[in-house]
Order: structure tokens, then C-alpha cells, then sequence
């Protein structure tokens, strides 16, 4: 549900704008509330786990979690409901990588890799399922249920924990570093704020993006300063940092978060705004990348204990080429069974991609930094997913204006192939309607060129991780297996 509530208010926006009275630009703070609390407060959920103890840390998320939610259900004004889902934010921020430290700790090294497909489901599918279940539901029903459905989810969850979890007491208890925190929070908010209103804004022609430039250059140089000079006092362990294979894992992950985050947000507005798809179509034809990762995370949880986890990676990397490669070739006369097929490769490609990388870069983690492992790594895929949407409708919207330039330059009066049966109806230089029209249709096919272009953009993104395989070596248990 975590998952899930990262888009899933997306396709409500309009609704809740309706309902709320709200403007365009403010009722973005929706999503980027949510969106920045859960990045500053992600990092600290692994100090707090090692302070006070998974089982306590966990329940209080899940608590806050779900009451947060029935909250932006009911919320009767917008600042009300930014600020719920601010508070959202902030509870589910940990769910993701506690959950991911309590299957490493409670499962033998031999089943991580059939914990980590398991739970790799439900991480993997609620971004892409989210689209498809808030479209529903707000058609079916109305915004307000986007967020009431974590009720039920969330009592469910914390019965379970109450029951199955056992209490772990941390061994030591590190003291912590408020300038460390303090220092990431401005660098990650700062740049959260960047990312999420840039396009808004027009970027750098902005004061507000210039500001939050700064606050997130000097946030992160002060991170590097702290850490390089603090030793074991450092808010992020500089143990982490020192691991080769969890440092090229945890990139890796940053750059197939672009593509998970990019492909869910491109794909969408391109059925609908482009090739006319309602809601509830464009949600079922973004099925397929849903039940491609389930399938191949089952598959994957059979073969890996037997298979070099580099391969399977890289078979990974080669099916969302192969997904991108034919997304390239989409065009405005095209039916839906490209989308289905392209769709499906991809999740195939993110299932295989997603088990190896967690068990790469965490089992050879200790358990006092687990935590803060899997907690930076969440952050990290966050952060790729952000950066990646920010770039690539940018790069959309100059693309097709460029595009649209270079058309329009042949739809001049003197050239032949503009007059005649070449042009058809309802297109024409001469009246009105037939000018009209004819820009519209110059709109639509520069705007599909710029989205050929991003999908481009995306399989160099793929192509970059191929060198980090080189850097990660395999975990313990299978590097003695393969020994």
C-alpha cells in the first residue's frame, strides 16, 4: 500500500481540485507533501529501528500509516489534506525497508532470495497497480476512497505484527547525529522540492528553483564534509559507504527506479492525451507490467540459489532494452498489442532486475546497519524514480515544441505536397477549420516523436547500469555454492 500511495492519488488530482477548490498550482502539494516528508524521513527510520527496536518502529508506522489515511479521506480543505498526506509520508517512509530488514533477519541465508521475490511483488506491483486502483476507484466511487482503502490494509498489517513479530532489542544503542540528519534532510527535501515543482516553475528561469538548487548543493556538501570527518559518529555509516558491491547495487537500483517511476508516469498521459484511452483502459492496459514482474520474480525466486545473480540481472537488463527498443516504434496508428507486449517484457525485466540487486548489495550486510541499508537503497530508487520524471517531461515538452517547429516550417503555401489530394480533409491552408485542424494533428505527431525520444532517453539509462555489473561481487552463500 506503501507502494501504491506514491500514484495513486495522481489520476485523482482533477477530482480533488473540483472538490477542494483548489488551483493547479496548489494542489500539486498533494503529491509533493507526500512526496518530501517520505524522503526526509526514510534516512532515519534505520536510526530509530536501531534505537528503540524494529517491532516498536514498524507498529507506529503502520499506525501512523493508516490514520493518516482515513484523514486524507476526510479532509474538508486542501491545507488539511496536504498536511495528512504530509503526515503520511512521514509514518510510511520506513515501511519499505524495515520490511525489507525483518525478512532478511528472520529468514536463513538460503531463502532470502524466495523472501525478497515475495516481497519484491508487492514493492514492485503498487507503483505500477497504483494508476489502475485510483482510476477505478475514483470513477467507481470518489477521490476519498484512494486513501480509505489503506484502512483495512493497515488494521490487517498491524494485527499481523502484533501477533507473528517478535521483539529483537538492538545490541547497542548509537547516539545520534542531529547535524548529519539535519544536513540530508535539507539536501533531500531541497532537491525533492526541485524535481517536483521544476517543471512547474520552468526551471531554472524560477527564483524558487534557483533557492532550492542551492539548499540542496550545500545540504549534500555538508553530508560528504560530515561523513568524511564525523568516523563512527556519522548519521550514514561510512561502513556502507566502503561496501563495493552495495554501493554499485544501490546505484543500479537508482537507475531502474528511473525507469520503473518514468515508464508509470509517460505512458499514461500518452494513451490518454494522444491515442484518446479512458481512464479505466489506460489503468488495464498497464496490467501487463504488473503480472510480467509477479511471473518473473516467482521464476526468479526458483532459480536463484543455482544461477549467477549477475546473469539473471543481466537478462533483466536485456528484456527492458528489448521493452524500450519497441516502444521506439510506437506510433498514433498503432493498437493496443504493442503497449500489452512492450509492457509485459518490462516487467519481466524488473522482476529479474529487482531480487538479484536487494540480495546483492544486503546479504553481506550486517545486521547492526541492515536497516540503514535497505533504508538508503529505498531512498535511492525514490530519488531515481523522482529525478528520472523530472528530466524526461521536460525533455517531452521541448522536444515536441522543437519538433512542432520543424514540421510547421513545410506547411507553407509554395510547398506542393500541401496542396491538392497530398493534405486531405479535414485539413487545409485556406479556411479556418482546415488550419485548425491540421495543427492540432502537428501537435499530436510532434508530441509522439517526443516520446519516442524519452523512450530512447531511457534505454541509454538501461545501457548505463550494464558497466556497474562488474563492480558487484555475488553473496556469501552463493559465491561458496559456486566455489
Amino acid at each position: 500500500m506503501q507502494g501504491v500511495d506514491n500514484s495513486i492519488a495522481n489520476v485523482a488530482l482533477p477530482h480533488i481540485q473540483g472538490s477542494l477548490s483548489a488551483s493547479q498550482d496548489t494542489v500539486t502539494w498533494v503529491l509533493t507533501s507526500y512526496i518530501v516528508t517520505a524522503a526526509i524521513a526514510m534516512p532515519l527510520s534505520g536510526w530509530l529501528a536501531t534505537r528503540f527496536g524494529i517491532k516498536s518502529i514498524f507498529l507506529i508506522s503502520i499506525g501512523g500509516f493508516t490514520l493518516a489515511s482515513a484523514l486524507c479521506g476526510s479532509a474538508a480543505s486542501l491545507t488539511q489534506l496536504v498536511f495528512y498526506r504530509g503526515l503520511q509520508g512521514v509514518c510510511g517512509a520506513g515501511l519499505v525497508p524495515l520490511a525489507q530488514s525483518v525478512l532478511f533477519q528472520i529468514n536463513p541465508p538460503e531463502r532470502h532470495g524466495q523472501a525478497m521475490a515475495v516481497f519484491g511483488t508487492g514493492a514492485m506491483v503498487g507503483p505500477i497497480m497504483g494508476p489502475t486502483l485510483g482510476g477505478w476507484l475514483t470513477a467507481q466511487y470518489n477521490w476519498r476512497w484512494v486513501f480509505y482503502i489503506n484502512v483495512p490494509v493497515g488494521l490487517l498489517a498491524t494485527i499481523g505484527l502484533l501477533v507473528f513479530l517478535r521483539e529483537s532489542r538492538p545490541a547497542h544503542r548509537d547516539p545520534f547525529d542531529f547535524f548529519g540528519f539535519a544536513a540530508l534532510s535539507l539536501g533531500i527535501g531541497a532537491l525533492q522540492m526541485l524535481l517536483d515543482r521544476g517543471e512547474l516553475k520552468d526551471w531554472f528561469s524560477s527564483t524558487e528553483i534557483w533557492i532550492e538548487a542551492a539548499l540542496a548543493g550545500l545540504g549534500f556538501y555538508l553530508v560528504a564534509v560530515h561523513t568524511a570527518t564525523a568516523g563512527a559518529r556519522s548519521f550514514l555509516s561510512r561502513e556502507l559507504l566502503r561496501n563495493r558491491t552495495y554501493v554499485a547495487g544501490t546505484l543500479m537500483m537508482f537507475l531502474v527506479g528511473v525507469i520503473l517511476s518514468a515508464t508509470s508516469a509517460l505512458l499514461p498521459t500518452m494513451m490518454q492525451a494522444l491515442m484518446g484511452y479512458p481512464v479505466f483502459t489506460t489503468g488495464l492496459a498497464m496490467t501487463p507490467r504488473g503480472f510480467g514482474t509477479m511471473i518473473a520474480m516467482f521464476l526468479v525466486a526458483r532459480f536463484v540459489d543455482r544461477v549467477d545473480l549477475r546473469l539473471i540481472i543481466l537478462v533483466g537488463l536485456a528484456l527492458m532494452l528489448a521493452s524500450l527498443w519497441q516502444m521506439m516504434g510506437f506510433s498514433l496508428t498503432m493498437g493496443e498489442d504493442p503497449i500489452l507486449l512492450s509492457g509485459l517484457l518490462q516487467g519481466l525485466g524488473l522482476g529479474c532486475t529487482a531480487v538479484p540487486l536487494n540480495l546483492i548489495a544486503l546479504s553481506n550486510l550486517p545486521h547492526s546497519i541492515m536497516t540503514q541499508g535497505t533504508a538508503l537503497r529505498s531512498l535511492m530508487r525514490n530519488l531515481g524514480g523522482s529525478l528520472g520524471i523530472s528530466i524526461l517531461e521536460s525533455q517531452l515538452a521541448e522536444n515536441a515544441q522543437t519538433v512542432h517547429a520543424r514540421l510547421i516550417e513545410q506547411l507553407r503555401p509554395d510547398n506542393p505536397l500541401t496542396h491538392g489530394p497530398y493534405l486531405g480533409a479535414p485539413f487545409s491552408l485556406t479556411n479556418p477549420t482546415g488550419i485548425a485542424a491540421l495543427g492540432a494533428e502537428v501537435t499530436r505527431q510532434a508530441t509522439m516523436v517526443a516520446y519516442i525520444d524519452d523512450f530512447l532517453l531511457m534505454a541509454i539509462v538501461v545501457l548505463a547500469c550494464l558497466p556497474l555489473l562488474l563492480l558487484v561481487r555475488l553473496p556469501p552463500a552463493q559465491a561458496a555454492a559456486a566455489g
